[in-house]
């Protein structure tokens, strides 16, 4: 892997796209219990949203290749937004469990991508973080539901 940096509008932007996650795991500890519904609705749609976001770029990937061939860049782009859409038509806790596990999974599809030089030598470099914070404030929010 490369010692090549991250742009620094690629990682202002990733993590501003964390806000929603942690300001709702916040929100879930410090604001009214009334809040809560509202609050875990935006969140769980958030994080489905994302992932869908999150695929989407292994189309882009594969997209770029010439051969445009590559059946698991496809399949990739293609798997989260129905994992995101399903886990919005389970219980919140399924769902929480659901959307924990894609983001893992999508790291890992990650870091290959990159490691097959699909994707920057830089982009596993940025997504663990993202993904650790994505995560956490996930089983966070699930603790306090």
């Amino acid at each position: 892997m490369s010692d090549r940096a991250i742009p620094r509008i690629v990682l202002w932007l990733g993590y501003a796209g964390l806000v929603p996650f942690v300001a709702s795991a916040l929100a879930l500890w410090v604001a009214p219990v009334r809040l809560h519904g509202f609050v875990l609705y935006s969140l769980l749609t958030y994080s489905a949203v994302i992932l869908s976001f999150m695929g989407a770029i292994h189309w882009g990937l594969a997209m770029r290749d010439e051969d445009v061939s590559s059946p698991v860049q496809l399949g990739l782009s293609v798997v989260p937004p129905l994992v995101g859409w399903v886990a919005l038509a389970l219980s919140p806790m399924m769902s929480f469990v659901v959307l924990i596990i894609a983001f893992g999974v999508l790291y890992v599809a990650d870091t290959r991508a990159a490691r097959l030089g699909l994707a920057p030598s830089w982009y596993p470099r940025l997504r663990l973080p993202l993904t650790v914070i994505v995560v956490l404030s996930l089983i966070t929010s699930a603790i306090l539901v």
